[in-house]
Parts: C-alpha cells; structure tokens; sequence
C-alpha cells in the first residue's frame, strides 16, 4: 500500500500560526488553507481601518501561504468569506474581484456572530498544486 503525503504548508511572510494550526495542508495536488484574516507580520495585529483593509491583508496573506505551496491565485477552486457583518458584502467583493478577476472560484459568503480577534472578515481557501488548465463550460 502507498504511503499517501500530508504535507503541512508555512509561509514566514504571514505571521506565525498558533500552535493547533497550520496556516495550510497540502494532500494529492490539493491545498487546503486555514481561514486568513488581516493580520499584519509587522505588528501581529488587524491592520487598522475596518473591513477593506482587513480583506485587502488577508488576500495577501493567503498568496503567501500559496506561494508556500507552490499554488497561486489562479490555481484557487473554492472560497468560503466569514463576514461580520453582511453589510459589509459590497464593499469585500470589491476587494476580492481585484483579487480573483478572471475565471473566480467558487465561493460562499455569509456573516457569523463573532471572528477570532473580533475581525472584520475572514477567507479560507481550497486550492489545486500543479499545471492547472482552466476550461469554461457553458450548457
């Protein structure tokens, strides 16, 4: 029987994951990242200024953890996006389509109660590794 390899993923651009995380997993040319909030290295904190910027961080943070990985932007299949509050929908896609503007993955958005460190918006994502073709299918 083969062994089957789970790799667990880390990218020192983001700050350091707590210790019953990983920032990702990679599994048989899937990369599954935990959620990703807007987090700064420098300061370990929430970026300042609300949503934009917080969505704005996390975006960034996830391409690192990518990166990482040896996926991309483009290489993402799916998106789930935590939302504080659900007003603030308009304003994340606008961040989010700069993000993911041709041929987006599948996604899912909603608001929860309450985000770790009381944060505006949070984004996971599920990820492919490797040559990766994209083929639009219309029925």
């Amino acid at each position: 029987m083969a062994n089957l390899v789970r790799e667990i993923i880390t990218s020192h651009k983001n700050s350091p994951s707590p210790p019953f995380l990983s920032q990702a997993v990679s599994f048989n040319n899937l990369l599954f990242l935990s959620g990703s909030l807007g987090i700064s290295k420098e300061t370990n904190q929430l970026v300042e200024g609300g949503v934009v910027p917080q969505a704005i961080q996390a975006l960034e943070n996830i391409k690192n953890v990518l990166e990482a990985g040896n996926s991309n932007l483009n290489q993402v299949l799916k998106t789930t996006v935590y939302l504080k509050d659900i007003n603030d929908f308009s304003a994340v896609n606008e961040v989010y389509h700069k993000y993911f503007n041709k041929d987006p993955p599948a996604r899912t958005a909603f608001q929860i109660a309450t985000l770790p460190l009381n944060a505006a918006v949070e984004i996971e994502v599920i990820a492919a590794v490797g040559d990766v073709v994209t083929v639009n299918s219309h029925l």
